[in-house]
């Protein structure tokens, strides 16, 4: 087998792969997109327009892949109102989000900062729970706000955060769901009441998608349409047209078609590398059962191991240890 042929198909695949999460994550960032996933998710933007979120709310231009989760070097007196999309720490390494950014929120007649992130993740299930990651996400946007957003003891300060995960291949009993997490007041003892944002500080939720035509609310199914692999682009725009009136820039048209070759590339090359894998499968059994077979054979003609070990090894190429593998398995 050709070992740098290999390795560069596999490149070749890595490549398309991290250019087809690229072009997810540009199209997630496109303002009037983010304005549907806030209306439908985020309380504060429930009774908003779409457009009046994407025009007015969503502040600058959205970071894609740039901003890190932790305090260390990224708090500085400059950044008050500024954001990277990197929260590096001395201790604890780099994490970067996947689109960072800013925005504004009416609440009882003034404006708040809001700070949301958003996740597009294709493994539910990637060593750990997923909703502990967004969490712990949450947390670190809002310990990277001392020096930023406020400095000394005014924690009065503290700007509420998001963590949105767009989960793209979630498990079957989660398909076209969106669940949200966050901070309640729960009195264990008496009867209390604190404002609500002095606490509502940190929300998580989760968009597991599905197919489009099991999506139970509208930002569901264009989630589903916008990211499918299956989806033509023409048919794609139509329906982003037509359903969810988005007008279709040259840049978002773009985008779309540029995710749509790329996951078709993705897919291909997955399929040709899952044939060579089942090659290569099929190619080593059979070479299990000759070698078994000729063991077999040589034992019953009352060869000693000596003889058979040799044989084997000349007349498949193998090492000493795999050809006594192969008669130990035998005995």
């Amino acid at each position: 087998m050709n070992t740098d042929t290999t390795l560069a198909k596999n490149l070749g695949v890595a490549d398309e792969k991290a250019g087809y999460d690229a072009a997810c994550k540009r199209l997630l960032s496109e303002k009037i997109i983010l304005a549907w996933i806030m209306k439908n998710c985020l309380e504060e933007y429930r009774n908003c327009d779409v457009d009046e979120i994407a025009e007015r709310y969503i502040e600058g231009t959205p970071q894609v892949g740039e901003v890190a989760v932790a305090p260390d070097e990224s708090n500085q007196a400059s950044m008050i109102r500024g954001m990277g999309n990197e929260d590096p720490s001395l201790t604890e390494g780099t994490v970067t989000y996947d689109i960072r950014f800013l925005a504004t929120a009416p609440v009882s007649g003034e404006l708040i900062r809001l700070i949301i992130n958003i996740e597009a993740q294709n493994d539910f299930y990637p060593g750990y729970p997923l909703i502990k990651r967004g969490i712990y996400y949450c947390s670190r946007m809002i310990s990277a706000q001392y020096g930023t957003e406020f400095i000394h003891s005014h924690y009065e300060n503290i700007k509420k955060v998001y963590s949105i995960w767009i989960c793209m291949n979630p498990p079957k009993n989660r398909e076209n769901s969106i669940t949200r997490y966050s901070i309640a007041e729960e009195n264990l003892a008496g009867h209390v009441k604190e404002r609500k944002s002095d606490y509502d500080l940190i929300t998580t939720v989760m968009i597991c998608l599905g197919t489009e035509g099991d999506s139970a609310t509208d930002v569901l199914k264009l989630l589903n349409v916008l990211l499918s692999t299956e989806t033509d682009p023409q048919d794609k725009r139509q329906i982003l047209e037509e359903d969810f009136h988005i007008k279709m820039t040259q840049t978002l048209e773009s985008e779309v078609s540029v995710m749509c070759n790329l996951s078709k590339g993705v897919e291909e090359k997955g399929i040709q590398k899952g044939i060579q894998k089942g090659i290569q499968k099929g190619i080593q059994e059979g070479l299990d059962r000759g070698i078994t077979a000729m063991i077999v054979t040589l034992k019953e003609l009352e060869i000693s191991s000596d003889v058979i070990l040799k044989q084997i090894r000349e007349k498949f190429d193998l090492t000493e240890e795999a050809a006594k593998v192969y008669l130990k398995k035998v005995n």
